[in-house]
């Protein structure tokens, strides 16, 4: 994924301004670029602040930044140290991505922006290509989630557990039509064709993407997060 570069001084603190601010959404040239699943739970204590406040980089400034310009609403979440290693660093809460999406939790800054940059550049285009018609809300897992990787023998921690990852499961479209990821993977050729492009534009903006042909524990849903170079599966 190619990062924008960090913001001169004066737009520095346009970026800081806009964190408290949200807007209508845009279009510019910024959001168009472009081994985890169900886990054992751990346990969670109750969220205490981190010692640093959020959003103090520059790097999540510009994320801030290009979030606000892109017109995503959104609201800055403090620095969470949830226990058990797992943290909410930069992260928000999205708002308004240009199209209703369910189970939206904590979400990292840079994860946030992608995800809205998907929605509004892969699956709205992509469901007027295949269905004819608009997508009127995406559903999802969830996002931040304290729990180690899903099979994994090392105990580590998902990229749920960093507010870094997000599962999707499925869309509704304007006609009332549901092409979820369970039975749409292996459905008719529009779901087929609709959900296979959707993974392939989303490997080109997230760094991990396990879908339905990754394992069985996927075949209901799109996992997306930060982590990783383009690990596409």
């Amino acid at each position: 994924m190619v990062l924008a570069p960090f913001l001169k001084p004066r737009a520095l603190i346009a970026a800081t301004a806009a964190l408290a601010l949200s807007a209508c959404f845009g279009s510019p040239d910024v959001m168009k670029r472009g081994s985890d699943n169900r886990a054992t739970a751990t346990k969670p204590t109750r969220p205490q602040p981190v010692g640093t406040p959020s959003f103090t980089s520059a790097e999540a400034q510009q994320c801030a930044f290009d979030l606000k310009q892109a017109g995503v609403r959104f609201t800055p979440l403090p620095n969470q140290d949830h226990g058990g290693g797992c943290t909410s660093i930069d992260s928000v809460k999205l708002l308004d991505v240009g199209v209703p999406v369910s189970g939206l939790g904590a979400m990292t800054c840079p994860l946030a922006r992608n995800f809205a940059a998907w929605a509004q550049y892969a699956v709205k285009p992509a469901a007027r290509k295949y269905f004819g018609t608009e997508v009127v809300k995406i559903e999802t897992f969830g996002t931040y989630s304290c729990r180690n990787i899903y099979g994994g023998r090392s105990g580590r921690l998902s990229q749920h557990a960093y507010s870094n990852a997000i599962d999707v499961s499925g869309f509704v479209l304007a006609d009332g039509r549901r092409i979820l990821l369970d039975g749409g993977w292996t459905g008719d050729a529009a779901s087929r064709d609709f959900l296979r492009t959707l993974h392939k534009s989303g490997c080109r903006r997230f760094g991990t993407v396990l879908g339905p042909d990754y394992n069985a524990a996927h075949y209901n849903h799109f996992h997306f997060d930060m982590s990783g170079n383009g690990y596409c599966r």
